[in-house]
């Protein structure tokens, strides 16, 4: 391992203490491979500091020893942008301990929380008080505050609330030199230069450490439909979302596309996970949500479906009686990742595409990866109703895993040139992290990617913050 990294280890433990540090090698091993065991690095220590003062001071002696840190949430990054390098020259400094409410306003309608809360924490803290932190993920069990802000996780609210980066009023945060930016400032207005919080959400801890933040909340829903539909098409499923938005855009939450292939691994590989209508090849999972009581969200969904149907654009469809119902339509979804992972080999594209493109995406990829891969299973599924859909890829029956991931690169080279040729993005929420820093010259190089790396060496000159995430090599990253 790096000297200079395990050299620095006793120090490191003088800030946080014997119960703030971890270095043997059974215990550092969970923080150093990604949740999809793509990549699988080293480290001489994970360092957990319990306040941001440690926090501050940890940074301070890894910069002036030149030390690469990889901050870490919950480790649920699907493109390893929280793995450390295997060579062990990098000290991993997790958030877990920082984790506190610092404040809740259901006036001004914000919470204050530290970097290591869980999301899922929040949104209870939130409800407690009567309101809602309008962000859900998948893994919002396990994604911590602070990566969820670092990553800019999208989810599956974003068709009505936007992404994280659209809840952030305020933020703080430990700079590569261990300065404190304190920032928590819950205004809706502050028009006094440089919006350095947006600068940070999203930049996968290669600027600085988030370790607190201001979060926007709404009112609490009172009134809440969930369905599950089989739709004829891709195209019956946009022609749909259309017709909800109309309906009521603002009580439209969530509106999710399943292909079938998705769907029978979920039915396979997670305990409890059972069909409630006839299996088909296109599924929508829909969430109208209100604070208006007596709203009649009901109505609106049965009128919706039932005209869609009479167009033949639905052919069935269930609403959630209950919460438990509600649970266990979305449980088919949130399983997903879980159950392709539980499959075997699986590539994945997270990309994003004009709304209205996405039939076209969703034709256009398959055919190619079915060229490229014959016998590939094309399991896409995601958010349709704002473009981003996760178009996964999972070994054909019987193929060697080993030799499908060495496919990996070609595959999502297919894809992204579907998603180029579309005006997309070959990243639409999950970010850059470890595993796409190599796209990034072809698709945000010349001034864009110039001025992104003028941003990392004035803010990182010595290119210590999560080295070797985001931007490509020559960008000193």
């Amino acid at each position: 391992m790096s000297t200079a990294a395990t050299a620095l280890v006793p120090a490191l433990r003088e800030v946080v203490g014997p119960l703030g540090l971890l270095d043997d090698a059974a215990d550092t091993a969970p923080y150093a491979e990604d949740w999809r065991r793509l990549y699988r690095g080293r480290t001489p220590a994970v360092v957990r500091p319990a306040n941001i003062a440690e926090l501050a001071e940890v940074v301070r002696r890894c910069a002036a020893a030149g030390v690469g840190m990889v901050p870490q949430g919950g480790n649920t990054s699907m493109v390893a942008g929280a793995t450390p390098a295997a060579d062990g020259s990098q000290i991993v400094i997790s958030l877990a301990r920082i984790n506190r409410l610092r404040d809740i306003d259901p006036i001004d309608m914000t919470m204050t929380v530290e970097a290591g809360m869980t999301l899922k924490a929040a949104q209870d803290a939130a409800a407690a008080c009567g309101c809602m932190l309008p962000l859900s993920i998948a893994a919002e069990g396990t994604a911590q505050i602070g990566g969820v802000l670092a990553t800019n996780a999208g989810g599956n609210t974003t068709v009505r609330f936007g992404n994280a980066r659209d809840l952030v009023l305020g933020i703080e945060a430990v700079m590569a030199d261990g300065a404190v930016l304190s920032a928590l400032r819950r205004l809706r207005k502050d028009n006094t230069g440089y919006c350095l919080r947006q600068l940070l959400v999203g930049s996968e801890g290669t600027l600085g450490i988030i370790s607190a933040a201001v979060l926007k909340l709404v009112p609490a829903m009172a009134e809440r439909e969930v369905a599950l539909c089989t739709v004829a098409s891709p195209e019956a499923a946009l022609a749909l979302f259309g017709r909800l938005r109309r309906e009521d855009p603002a009580a439209l939450i969530a509106f999710e596309y399943m292909a079938g292939e998705g769907m029978g691994l979920v039915l396979r590989h997670i305990p409890g996970a059972v069909l409630p209508v006839a299996a088909a090849a296109h599924y929508a999972l829909i969430e109208l949500a209100t604070p208006r009581r007596a709203a009649g969200l009901r109505a609106v969904l049965e009128d919706t479906l039932s005209a869609a149907m009479e167009a033949g654009a639905v052919r069935d469809a269930v609403i959630a009686e209950s919460g438990a119902q509600r649970a266990a339509l979305w449980k088919l979804r949130e399983e997903h990742a879980e159950a392709q992972r539980r499959e075997g080999a699986s590539v994945k594209n997270d990309v994003s595409v004009p709304v209205s493109r996405v039939p076209e995406f969703l034709a256009r990829a398959r055919a190619a990866c079915e060229a490229l891969v014959p016998g590939v299973r094309v399991v896409p599924f995601g958010h349709m109703g704002d473009g981003n859909i996760h178009f996964n890829l999972a070994q054909p029956d019987g193929a060697d895993g080993a030799a499908f991931l060495a496919q990996s690169h070609a595959i999502m080279a297919a894809v992204g040139a579907v998603v180029r040729a579309l005006d997309g993005s070959f990243s639409a929420e999950h970010g850059v992290g470890r595993l796409k820093p190599y796209m990034m010259e072809s698709w945000r190089g010349g001034t864009e990617l110039a001025t992104m790396r003028q941003i990392k060496q004035a803010l990182d000159p010595r290119g210590v913050m999560n080295p070797g995430k985001v931007l490509p090599d020559a960008g000193g990253a």
